[in-house]
């Protein structure tokens, strides 16, 4: 090959490579899915532009995708369908042990559950509350429903009915809307509503500190892929603009999460809780 021929073959393949070197090929795409503690908007909304920036920090292909519900995303957790998973504390040490989700990172910060009533509501006292309906986003939430219920029965000798209502976000409209007497979250959830549907709700009682939500990886993904990730959040958390994407989850700072972390849940026995 010569001449004109040549001259616009060479300058086809450099224009390949040249393209491939400001839009990269990636060898693998990963899933990232969070627990939905808000509607499917905001909670895109939210964990886009973090999805986005781990890309830019971590050259990793990674792709936000959600669950309509709690029950659903527990579901494919436990059957190993994500990659990159933002879990409910009380799911870490179960999937850690099955399929093997590996914890990443986790907020410095703890966590603690909720229970609201309405701002006008007449209950004064969770004595009130004894065999009334509670709206929960899911049996498994820990804050939520698992050690709010616990410490109703075991600390008050207050029985609730507990109702799922699917997400954090729907517990509050439940509670706002009289299909509830009483919400159960977390405060985080509260704290990212819009002020409205805080305005609309009284906090009545607030649990013990637990370990908060943690990013856990699946077994199958490479040590060096989870590695990126750790590194990508815990240096996210370390600048401004990084510390102003994760205060929309809330995370005040990401930190290196351990299984062992989370094994001291189950020194709660609580599955008796994971009944309605």
């Amino acid at each position: 090959m010569s001449g004109p021929t040549a001259s616009r073959f060479t300058r086809a393949l450099l224009a390949i490579c040249m393209a491939l070197t400001v839009f990269p090929v990636w060898a693998e795409a990963y899933s990232f899915s969070i627990t939905p503690q808000f509607e499917r908007r905001k909670l895109f909304t939210i964990w886009q532009p973090i999805v986005d920036e781990l890309r830019r920090r971590t050259g990793l292909d990674l792709q936000l995708v959600t669950a309509l519900s709690v029950a659903d995303f527990e579901r494919d957790l436990r059957q190993g369908v994500y990659d990159f998973a933002y879990m409910n504390p009380y799911l870490v040490p179960q999937v850690g042990a099955s399929p093997g989700y590996v914890p990443l990172i986790r907020d410095i910060l703890p966590l603690r559950g909720i229970l609201v009533v309405r701002k006008d509501s007449p209950y004064r006292s969770v004595k009130e509350l004894q065999g009334k309906t509670l709206a929960v986003p899911s049996l498994s939430a820990l804050g939520a429903n698992l050690l709010l219920r616990a410490e109703l029965d075991r600390q008050q000798q207050v029985v609730m009915k507990p109702l799922e209502a699917r997400t954090h976000a729907s517990v509050f409209l439940h509670v706002i809307n009289g299909l509830a007497e009483a919400g159960g979250s977390v405060q985080k959830a509260l704290a990212e509503q819009d002020p409205a549907v805080q305005d609309a709700l009284r906090v009545l009682y607030t649990t013990q500190d637990a370990m908060s939500h943690a990013l856990a990886a699946h077994p199958r993904i490479p040590a060096a892929a989870r590695d990126k990730v750790r590194q990508a959040l815990i240096d996210m958390s370390a600048s401004e603009s990084g510390r102003w994407l994760l205060a929309e989850i809330p995370m005040k700072q990401a930190v290196p999460a351990l299984l062992e972390d989370y094994r001291s849940l189950q020194a709660l026995q609580l599955e008796r809780y994971l009944q309605p």
